[in-house]
């Protein structure tokens, strides 16, 4: 997902059967929020931020078969959980690309870091699933040292 830092990658047009069943459950959603928020729980509890990891896994970011993706969990690059987010949100059908924006940021101001700011309704919402581990909760994004 290193390509996905500074652009979009485009969505596939090919989904896993595992990740099907999880957008059609999310299909069932109430509205945007209800979804939206969902979603941030479905990803944070199966995967998760790691600073130091971010290094360790370097190759990792090269990684972009969303089969592969799911079979695993635990730590994630903040690229690949937003695609992650950005899959199951535009698929649920309550959102399109315009409505995800990716950001950047900074953590200690020195680490290059990347969130989602969704539009629900006429709103915007910072998501960091990545840094929940950290503290920083539904809403919030990481930056600097608020991480």
């Amino acid at each position: 997902m290193l390509s996905n830092l500074f652009w979009k990658k485009k969505l596939p047009d090919k989904i896993p059967k595992v990740i099907q069943l999880i957008i059609q459950e999310l299909k069932r959603s109430e509205n945007q929020m209800d979804c939206l928020k969902k979603t941030y729980a479905i990803l944070t509890s199966k995967y998760h931020g790691q600073k130091l990891g971010t290094f360790l896994r370097f190759f990792n970011l090269f990684t972009t078969d969303l089969e592969k993706i799911w079979k695993k969990s635990g730590p994630l690059h903040c690229t690949t959980f937003n695609y992650l987010f950005r899959v199951l949100l535009v698929r649920s059908g309550f959102f399109n690309e315009q409505d995800l924006e990716q950001k950047i940021t900074f953590i200690y101001y020195i680490s290059i870091h990347q969130y989602l700011k969704v539009k629900v309704n006429s709103n915007y919402v910072n998501i960091d699933g990545w840094a929940k581990i950290y503290g920083v909760k539904f809403g919030d994004y990481s930056h600097g040292f608020h991480s």
